[in-house]
């Protein structure tokens, strides 16, 4: 009988092995000091989409809610922009946030089945944004196994952005490559 822990693969590989070599790799004397991934936030605007019909937020909703298996909260204008035809608290997109195993298992299907499956794909970019958070622009969301089951009209781009606890780029960089990401070869 197969006992679960409750944890998510990458996050008990984390926990057992990548901590530790993390550590040493950068040379930190305490293993508290070794970065980590805090949280993982999933953005989706669809702008003049939804000025011009608001029920376009229904589907994209309830797509994004199916990629990360989590409940999307929309997201609203601050300021009205009249050659936008945008209103303050106009409904321009939806976002989610992942903590804890649901961050850890979309990490995983990001890195080894959404981005293989990017034609043509030679790697993602090494740039991080000088404090070790990473941003990654997909293009369209049928990458993820689950966009293409939901056959929605139209298809949109995502917006990844991976929050890590490290405080520079150089430890940010290591940790994700430890966790497989696939950057370009330079």
């Amino acid at each position: 009988m197969i006992k679960n822990s409750g944890q998510s693969r990458l996050s008990e590989l984390y926990n057992t092995k990548l901590r530790m070599q993390l550590q040493k790799t950068l040379a930190l004397k305490n293993i508290m000091e070794v970065p980590k991934i805090s949280k993982i936030v999933l953005n989706v605007g669809v702008g003049r989409d939804a000025v011009a019909d608001s029920r376009v937020l229904g589907p994209v909703e309830k797509t994004l809610g199916t990629i990360s298996g989590q409940a999307p909260v929309r997201t609203y204008a601050r300021k009205s922009i009249a050659s936008f035809k945008i209103r303050e608290e106009m409904p321009l997109g939806v976002c989610v946030t992942l903590r804890k195993k649901k961050m850890f298992d979309f990490l995983d299907k990001l890195i080894n089945l959404a981005l293989p499956r990017v034609r043509d794909f030679q790697g993602v970019k090494t740039k991080l944004d000088g404090q070790g958070n990473y941003n990654l622009g997909i293009k369209e969301w049928n990458i993820f196994p689950e966009a293409d089951v939901m056959g929605t009209e139209k298809i949109y781009g995502l917006n990844v952005t991976i929050h890590t606890t490290a405080t520079d780029d150089r430890q940010g960089l290591e940790l994700l490559k430890s966790f497989g990401m696939p950057f370009k070869k330079s």
